[in-house]
């Protein structure tokens, strides 16, 4: 397991500051990217969590409506340590709406109830919309820099720690499953280790690129591209190279890194070449990865913070708005702003 620090875009920050004091300090407002039409076996429950793991609320949802836990679905896990609004989905046949009068559960608070036809299922939406303050901050002028920068050149698009669980236990885990030291029977478990492997192996990859070419828009011939905001990518042949590489310049395209799996490698060229040096220590975990069948994939190694706005409140803290598509992590973004300080840690959920 490499725990060598991941490489910063704007370089390591020089400026240090406290996220997550309280829980109000990180607000997430999940964006679906539609709204409930209004009829439909599924019951659309936006609310509003504070300090509760998102599991938990599904099954007290569940319980209420006295159906199984399995009829409730949502989107994505929220952070427990954070203000956290989104929609949980429950399958509810028939016409009558039920009263939520009664429901009462510490830290939730019902926002709206809707019919919808289809169901909520597991990365079902567009993004998320964060609302941060950062506090005591050391170094105004320089993470004013690093804003105005972020903004324009956005941040690499790496996992948080929060996927890889406290002290990282999820990947030392993993790597006694793949090595065969112990095995791993919970189906949930095993879907948490193996995310936390493609994660953090994206990540090596991503710091890797970082560190060779100083940016992540730089085109190989073979690279994978990936159309901003959307799942569709191609290889870049050496013909269309050069109006490819206009296009990544733009922001129309992104270069993307592997989510390891089952499958053949897409890449070719000098590109294939520098992700097969990177993998060449994964094949364990690659093998565990095709073994239980979950299929390679690819991830845009950028992202850019959407109506990205901020504000300094009393004293040295910020207030920072921006929006992620679905995926992106707002601890990513905050990385290439401040060396964070002590801060409460969330637990894997």
């Amino acid at each position: 397991m490499d725990t060598t620090p991941l490489q910063w875009l704007l370089g390591k920050p020089t400026a240090t500051g406290v996220i997550k004091q309280s829980a109000s300090d990180f607000r997430v407002i999940e964006d679906l990217g539609y709204t409930a039409d209004q009829h439909g076996e599924q019951l659309l429950i936006r609310l509003r969590k504070t300090g509760c793991n998102t599991r938990f609320v599904a099954d007290a949802l569940a319980k209420y409506l006295k159906i199984p836990a399995r009829e409730v679905s949502y989107a994505g896990m929220k952070d427990r340590h954070a203000v956290t609004e989104q929609t949980f989905c429950a399958r509810l046949p028939g016409k009558e709406m039920p009263s939520f009068d009664r429901f009462a559960l510490e830290g939730v608070e019902i926002l709206e109830v809707a019919r919808h036809q289809r169901k909520v299922r597991i990365g079902g939406l567009a993004g998320n919309f964060f609302e941060l303050v950062v506090r005591d901050i050391s170094d105004i002028a320089s993470v004013e820099q690093r804003l105005a920068a972020i903004a324009q050149q956005g941040v690499p698009n790496y996992f948080g720690e929060q996927r890889f669980g406290r002290d990282r236990h999820n990947l030392t885990l993993a790597e006694q499953w793949a090595s065969g030291e112990i095995r791993i029977k919970d189906r949930t478990k095993r879907g948490l280790l193996l995310s936390a492997i493609r994660s953090d192996i994206f990540n090596q990859v991503t710091s890797a690129r970082l560190a060779a070419q100083s940016n992540l828009s730089t085109l190989w011939v073979g690279d994978c591209v990936q159309l901003t905001g959307r799942g569709s990518w191609f290889v870049v042949s050496e013909d269309e190279f050069s109006e490819t590489q206009s296009r990544v310049q733009q922001g129309d395209l992104r270069i993307t890194a592997p989510l390891v799996g089952k499958g053949n490698t897409v890449v070719t060229g000098a590109a294939a070449d520098f992700e097969q040096q990177q993998l060449a220590t994964q094949q364990a975990f690659i093998t565990l990865l095709s073994t239980e069948r979950v299929d390679a994939a690819r991830r845009a190694m950028l992202v850019c913070p959407r109506d990205m706005t901020w504000t300094w409140l009393e004293g040295q803290h910020l207030q920072l708005n921006f929006w992620l598509p679905a995926g992106s992590f707002a601890t990513s973004v905050v990385r290439e702003l401040v060396l964070q300080g002590e801060m409460i840690e969330d637990p894997a959920e």
